[in-house]
């Protein structure tokens, strides 16, 4: 296979990836973000070279639709014009507002770039697979906890000082902790780590290291370990980018795109309005959102109303930020039924049991959501399948008609409502349910 037919590849700009509606690329500026006219720019190329539906991913990527091998190369010519410098290799990722929020334990960048450097150094850009990555996380505001990682570096207070605790394999509640070492132990055992994944081939991942891997890993520096300090009394650090951040000196608006997409044409709209109401950045953020910086602090409701009249989710409590759709059909070739109608008939239904991440995935590939959720609707010949606690590829627990599978939901929300125990959560009642309860009371009439 070539690199634009290839599963599982990152679909970087000079390496687009085929999809159901043409290929697709994906963009990271090494900057973090882009200034309102530059996206303007860039949402305008993407209205001329693609289909006109960009993308913001849950790692924080800008992604562009519905490419041809002739406009992706133009695209990539033109971003290259625009002078947007875009990251490749391994992803060293660092939260949207590093070294700006003065809530940090400590500014990750110099910590990113110096694995970035010992990962050059090494070779092992090249030896390791297209999903490996790295977070770096400096404890500001929003959090990165439900980014997955290979390895995670998470700045601490300890009794000796700001350490660095580091973990592998997962996200910032599943990752397994190694060791809480100073910043040099820190990196080193980061790019240790990421040096055995390489030994194991392009397939692989820390998840596949072996206990005895992991142990020589923790053992890395033979200092003892510090003690980490508690963090009472410290400023609640949010795990939703949609919001307005206090920056001390500045501030900044977090903005959602629903379901991590829009039309570049409501793109190019609220940055217009940014750039008119004095916005000096628009950045990336991890959660499927852009973060405006720069606009005066009374400019904040309008840029807000404004992105709400356009489409884009305003709010954390928004039902849409629970529910991952991709673009299904008729925008993906691949996909078997509408799932952007069918997440809009949900969230404006039911709402008020959305406590969980719903998956509505127009084929099996799961491209939206590829971990497990506690429901996925997916297309399929026999119509839009169930699958409970499981990926799309799991196998339906039943089925019921594409154009009905709103309201197939609409009768397991009714279920929750009437079996629920007072102060239980709809996850843990769909949990004591169970997969067959669940999947008779979605096929009924």
């Amino acid at each position: 296979m070539n690199a634009f037919s290839r599963r599982g590849a990152c679909p970087a700009l000079s390496a687009p990836m085929q999809t159901g509606d043409g290929l697709l690329v994906r963009l990271n500026p090494v900057s973090g973000g882009l200034s309102p006219r530059l996206l303007i720019e860039l949402a305008e190329a993407a209205l001329r070279h693609g289909n006109g539906i960009m993308e913001v991913t849950a790692r924080g990527s800008m992604q562009i639709r519905g490419l041809t091998m002739e406009s992706a190369a133009l695209l990539a010519a033109e971003v290259d014009a625009l002078g947007i410098a875009v990251r490749t290799g391994v992803p060293v990722e660092t939260g949207p507002l590093a070294g700006i929020d003065p809530r940090e334990i400590a500014d990750p960048r110099p910590m990113a770039e110096r694995i970035r450097m010992g990962i050059e150094e090494a070779g092992l850009a090249i030896r390791l697979g297209p999903k490996v990555a790295v977070v770096v996380d400096g404890g500001g505001q929003p959090t990165l906890d439900a980014v997955t990682a290979d390895v995670r570096l998470a700045a601490t207070r300890t009794d000796v000082g700001i350490q660095w605790r580091v973990s592998v394999a997962g996200d910032g509640q599943t990752a397994k902790p190694l060791a809480v070492a100073d910043e040099d132990a820190a990196r080193d055992i980061a790019v240790a780590a990421l040096r055995m994944v390489a030994e194991k081939g392009r397939e692989a991942h820390t998840r596949d290291l072996s206990r005895r891997q992991l142990e020589s890993l923790a053992g890395w520096h033979s200092t003892a370990p510090p003690s980490v300090l508690p963090e009472g009394g410290a400023v609640e650090r949010f795990h939703s980018p949609i919001r307005y951040f206090s920056l001390g000196k500045g501030h900044a608006l977090g903005i959602g795109l629903a379901y991590g997409s829009m039309p570049a044409d409501k793109i190019i709209g609220l940055a217009q309005k940014a750039l008119a109401l004095g916005a000096t950045e628009i950045r990336l953020v991890p959660g499927r959102a852009l973060l405006f910086l720069g606009q005066p602090a009374d400019a904040k409701q309008s840029l807000h109303d404004t992105a709400a009249t356009l489409g884009f989710v305003t709010s954390p409590a928004d039902p849409r930020t629970r529910i991952a759709a991709c673009p299904g059909t008729p925008a993906c070739a691949s996909g078997r039924i509408a799932t952007r109608d069918i997440a809009e008939a949900i969230a404006a239904e039911n709402a008020d049991i959305l406590d969980f991440t719903l998956h509505v995935s127009g084929c099996a590939k799961g491209c939206a959501h590829p971990g497990p959720a506690a429901l996925t609707i997916v297309g399929g010949e026999n119509g839009a399948g169930l699958v409970v606690n499981a990926t799309a590829k799991g196998l339906p627990a039943g089925y019921r008609p594409g154009y009905d599978a709103a309201r197939g939901i609409s009768r397991v929300a009714a279920m929750i409502r009437s079996a629920r125990f007072q102060g239980e959560t709809a996850a843990a009642c769909l949990t004591r349910l169970g997969p067959a309860g669940i999947a008779e009371t979605y096929k009924q009439e």
